[in-house]
């Protein structure tokens, strides 16, 4: 939207906002209310636990919803892209959800956590879902419903991430990401897997701080958290990659086309599905967190990794919501 001339505001919370402002220093930012939301040790609780945050995440809509109804009286919104935040959106202004999940995954309940998530987007104008309306699609179920009531539009997978054909400095790029305790569980399998190996390990921590910190351990470099430019670099140079199967990282190998192992995070069915499916498909393998052990990155050797998928569509219309070439459509 910058390249386009747009004046764009960022607005988010926690480590997120931290790191959008560190990449955009020179945008105008907002701090909105945190959904905090985080995840138990035993996978099997965690719908429980999910259902005992529902009262928090609809207050969290409300105060966020609010503070959105507020700036566009006052004029200093016209436009709203939301990137799954629910109560992101106004009924006057062009209001878009961005998803990958139309589909919301929970076990027995799926057909009413999705009937529940599409309710929510449909009050907005539309939905754009990083990915493509074709076979070769990277979200399977999660991001093509066989029945809906939505304006979907497809933009393509979204990635700021570009390949390029640089020497290999490390064997593995182990990158973390999500919510705790399960981001530092993962860490200390990792190392607990990894050092004193045969490989070098560069491993990306996803602690996002006010300063970088690195350290040596054996034959691992520990990097509590890189910018853009910074892991861009990273992930060319590094043989495999071993991450969560969350949706962003996927859109990121897909791009720069790398070979990857994944571990999905216990007890989310997204990730869970997400990593089973590229499995199937010939991409990428993966495995339980509890079941991750070194001998199994033998298994990335078998595995075509991303490459050659064809997911590039043309998004020059997608702005024309907020460029006035049609009015706004039906919003709940």
């Amino acid at each position: 939207m910058i390249t386009k001339g747009y004046a764009v505001c960022i607005a988010s919370d926690g480590a997120a906002l931290n790191l959008l402002r560190k990449e955009f220093p020179k945008l105008s930012w907002l701090e909105l209310p945190s959904y905090s939301i985080t995840y138990p040790k035993k996978p099997s609780q965690l719908k429980w636990k999910l259902l005992k945050s529902l009262p928090g995440i609809r207050k969290t809509m409300a105060s966020e919803k609010k503070m959105i109804d507020a700036l566009v009286s006052e004029g200093k919104i016209d436009g709203i892209i939301s990137d799954n935040r629910f109560g992101i959106h106004s009924k006057k202004v062009p209001s878009v959800f961005i998803t990958h999940q139309l589909n919301v995954l929970s076990g027995s309940t799926s057909f009413f956590s999705s009937m529940m998530h599409q309710k929510i987007i449909q009050k907005f104008h539309e939905c754009w879902v990083p990915d493509v309306d074709n076979d070769e699609n990277l979200s399977g179920t999660l991001g093509h419903p066989k029945v809906h009531n939505l304006n979907i539009k497809y933009m393509g997978p979204v990635s700021r991430m570009k390949k390029a054909e640089i020497p290999i400095v490390y064997d593995v790029l182990a990158l973390l990401s999500g919510p705790e305790p399960q981001r530092t569980m993962l860490e200390e399998k990792i190392l607990d897997e990894l050092t004193g190996k045969d490989c070098r390990v560069l491993l990306i921590q996803g602690i996002v701080e006010d300063e970088q910190q690195r350290s040596i351990h054996d034959n691992i470099e520990i990097v509590n958290y890189m910018e853009s430019e910074a892991l861009e670099k990273a992930i060319n140079e590094s043989g495999l990659v071993l991450s969560r199967s969350g949706y962003t990282t996927i859109m990121d190998l897909a791009t720069m086309e790398k070979k990857a192992f994944f571990i999905p995070t216990p007890g989310q069915y997204e990730q869970e599905y997400l990593a089973s499916r590229c499995t199937e498909k010939g991409w990428v393998p993966s495995c339980k967190q509890e079941d991750f052990t070194y001998e199994a990155l033998e298994k990335v050797k078998v595995y075509q990794g991303f490459h050659g998928l064809r997911c590039e569509v043309d998004g020059s219309s997608l702005f024309s919501l907020f460029e006035g070439k049609r009015e706004l459509g039906p919003h709940a």
